[in-house]
């Protein structure tokens, strides 16, 4: 009988073994830094920044907090602000935005550069005396834990960025004028770089959590399986250099709506391969994709009266079985019938760059179509290779030609005999049945609604040692 001393040891080991043991999720998206550039820029245009960059209020601001933060009482910086008219930004664009990876290495750097032309308006000139404004905005998106310790992606630390803002006059006009020009130039760089924060950041904040709950929703867009379909979940974010990775968990849910198979992080392994220069991938385990594929093929029977479909199969049959038995050869009337079960669904086998198929079958002869009794069951352990690609935005599979790898005789009524004498014939039998049948229900593909979700017309796949990973195809 174990000791107290052997019980604490046990349990030590078997803590420190499961605290090695590395979890990985059923799937992992991963998004590369354009797909968060183009979103997030659509989210801008959405939420209206230039417009909030064309209503800064310019001239307010200087008025009330002139260059060092100290309100306006000397008589120069009065006489100066009280020959302005008005003040605004006449035009503002967004151009291209930056993602890369933080300084700090924890996050991603997103850089929004602003280009602006400010107009100001003063008697002492007739026309519209221009000022050139360039600055550059910084967010650091990073991963936050909420006091629950669920993870969640957040925008920090929104400001200019420092040592970016630029202004300039567009045309010179009188020493008087430039001088009045210089002066509001002056009192912009401090008061531009606080609007940018005050009135700017908010909306970038907005566009960005917004971008976020897109993304989670295009993930949960559920997967169609004929009348099931799948269904993944987000489970936490990380940041890996300039790649975001969504690690989700996944469900097999049927037409009534109910989780038939859940899957969750597990120690079942799971390669995610480097995104390089590919937009996005979606990495698959290898469970999820035999779990897909079984509910396009669900157990079935086939039942076919071989001399009407296949007259020459039969006729191979008949005389494959006369060697056996001539007794039972001749009892077989043009009503022969063979019944096909797949007992299990189909086992999905990847590694790198291939698949094949493993399938246990029944197989059943019976002398007519009324004859009750077969004249033998054969178990039959069958494969073949599985050919994975894509159509538009659709993952196709395809079997090619089924092998008998282990033929085993279940039960006879005709005697004992060796199940390789009908082999060959077998075999054909189910390349001719059962092939087209199952290649039949996988020909429609499974659509991939994220990959159109994510702006990309096609799709592309390859496999690894223990996934399938879907990327956009390259343009």
């Amino acid at each position: 009988m174990a000791g107290p001393l052997t019980f604490t040891l046990l349990c030590g080991l078997l803590a420190v073994t499961l605290a090695e043991t590395t979890l990985r999720p059923p799937a992992v998206l991963s998004l590369g830094r354009e797909v968060i550039k183009e979103r997030l820029t659509q989210e801008l245009k959405d939420h209206d920044a230039v417009n909030i960059l064309q209503q800064l209020p310019l001239l307010s601001t200087i008025r009330e907090k002139p260059a060092g933060g100290i309100p306006i009482l000397g008589n120069l910086v009065n006489s100066i602000l009280n020959h302005i008219i008005w003040l605004k930004v006449t035009s503002a664009n967004i151009l291209q935005l930056l993602v890369q990876p933080s300084d700090e290495g924890q996050g991603l750097a997103v850089k929004i550069p602003l280009d602006m032309v400010a107009g100001l308006n003063t008697p002492l000139v007739k026309t519209i005396v221009e000022m050139h404004m360039q600055t550059e905005v910084q967010a650091i998106i990073t991963v936050n834990a909420s006091e629950r310790g669920h993870t969640h992606l957040v925008l920090e630390d929104c400001s200019n960025s420092h040592g970016s803002l630029r202004i300039s006059l567009l045309q010179k006009l009188s020493f008087l004028v430039n001088s009045l020009a210089n002066k509001v130039m002056s009192l912009l760089v401090p008061a531009l770089p606080k609007l940018v924060k005050t009135q700017l950041c908010p909306v970038i904040k907005e566009a960005f959590e917004d971008m976020h709950v897109d993304l989670l929703s295009l993930v949960r867009a559920p997967i169609s399986l004929g009348s099931n379909h799948l269904e993944f979940d987000p489970l936490s974010p990380a940041i890996k250099g300039n790649v975001i990775q969504l690690k989700l968990g996944a469900k097999l849910v049927n037409s009534q709506g109910n989780v038939t198979k859940w899957f969750k992080e597990s120690a079942v392994s799971l390669t995610v391969p480097a995104l390089d220069n590919t937009p996005f991938s979606l990495t698959v385990r290898q469970d999820v994709v035999n779990a897909a594929v079984a509910a396009l093929l669900p157990q079935e029977e086939l039942v076919v009266l071989l001399d009407y479909v296949l007259p020459e199969l039969a006729r191979q049959l008949k005389s494959s079985i006369k060697v056996i038995s001539t007794k039972a050869a001749d009892q077989l009337g043009p009503t022969q019938m063979v019944k096909i079960l797949t007992q299990e669904t189909p086992d999905l086998l990847l590694d790198q760059g291939t698949a094949k198929v493993a399938q246990l079958i029944v197989l059943e002869v019976f002398a007519t179509n009324e004859a009750h009794r077969p004249f033998f069951t054969l178990g039959i352990e069958a494969s073949s290779e599985a050919q994975f690609y894509t159509r538009d935005d659709r993952l196709m599979l395809n079997f090619n030609e089924i092998s008998s790898d282990r033929i085993h005789l279940m039960n006879s009524g005709i005697g004992l005999f060796n199940p390789e004498l009908l082999k060959n014939v077998t075999t054909e039998i189910l390349n001719s049945v059962l092939l087209p049948n199952q290649n039949g229900k996988l020909r429609p593909g499974i659509s991939i609604p994220m990959v159109k979700a994510l702006g990309f017309e096609e799709a592309s796949s390859f496999l690894t040692k223990d996934s399938l990973v879907i990327t956009p195809a390259s343009q």
